[in-house]
């Protein structure tokens, strides 16, 4: 896949697993890895983005498996933005969809 393309939907991926429960770092990478290929590289710089701009917070666990867990949890305001940025995204997949097909953007 288009590193372009992960770029502009790893943000929406992220926010959209964290609607539905609070995960840690190593989880989402493996989670989005399933479907599109990534690195820990891009996750983390992401989530410090995400938590710098209020989206997301952060608390520590414990783990039965070592050293205690950063689990990132979505903010009200992350909740927001992640139904925005999946309203557009609906739209901007609809409107390629449409070219991709012979249509005119603007029918």
């Amino acid at each position: 896949m288009n590193i372009q393309f992960k770029k502009g939907v790893l943000e929406l991926c992220v926010l959209s697993l964290l609607t539905k429960q609070d995960r840690y770092g190593y989880e989402l990478v493996n989670e989005i890895s399933k479907n599109i290929k990534i690195s820990e590289g891009t996750i983390y710089p992401l989530l410090r983005r995400l938590k710098n701009e209020n989206y997301v917070t952060t608390y520590l666990e414990e783990s039965k498996e070592g050293a205690p867990r950063k689990y990132y949890k979505l903010t009200e305001s992350g909740k927001e933005v992640n139904d925005l940025l999946r309203k557009d995204w609906e739209e901007f997949v609809e409107k390629v969809n449409h070219l991709l097909e012979g249509g005119d953007i603007n029918e």
